[in-house]
């Protein structure tokens, strides 16, 4: 008896858990209302709704002109910065809710105010070079709003380049102990 009571109330325990859970944003595909027509929305854009599909519909508009920049060689020591400048091609404002490097050595910096429809806005990347010789390749996430839609998108930019490691002092250490006075 005590063995199914205990099972009961395990059983309970556990639909009450699953029933709690909230849910989950999801990514959504944009579907034109053609059938047999689906278009994603463009490379590196990613729609998340608690809902309607329709919602998605403004990912195309923003366009970069270059959504990636390869610095090529960099000396070690100064940061590399670099300006991605976006159109806002949609009917609508878009506002720059923040952007997401990959890593703490990238700082980037954006329009706060919304961009009009037609109108440029930017993203700059400042990659600190110092004590980071080698290849590197840095991701900088975009999340936007389109208009009063609540529906965030996202888009990807990335830089990369090689940091040629500075060369050592040509200055030889002193460690003699003498005083001078």
């Amino acid at each position: 008896m005590k063995k199914i009571l205990l099972c009961l109330g395990m059983m309970i325990l556990a639909t009450g858990s699953l029933m709690a859970q909230g849910k989950k944003k999801q990514t959504v595909n944009v579907k034109d209302s053609h059938e047999g027509h689906n278009h994603a929305p463009a490379a590196g854009v990613v729609a998340t709704s608690s809902g309607d599909a329709a919602a998605a519909a403004p990912a195309e508009s923003i366009s970069f002109a270059e959504p990636s920049h390869n610095f090529g060689s960099l000396p070690e020591g100064p940061s590399a910065e670099h300006e991605f400048v976006f159109t806002n091609t949609g009917k609508e404002p878009i506002v720059i809710q923040r952007v997401q490097a990959s890593c703490g050595c990238t700082t980037p910096s954006y329009t706060k105010e919304p961009v009009a429809p037609g109108q440029k806005g930017s993203i700059k990347a400042a990659y600190n070079t110092s004590g980071r010789p080698g290849a590197f390749t840095k991701t900088l996430t975009v999340f936007y709003n389109v208009g009063s839609n609540t529906t965030t998108l996202s888009k990807t930019l990335t830089i990369s380049g090689s940091v040629d490691k500075a060369p050592s002092s040509s200055v030889p250490e002193n460690s003699s102990m003498m005083k001078l006075n």
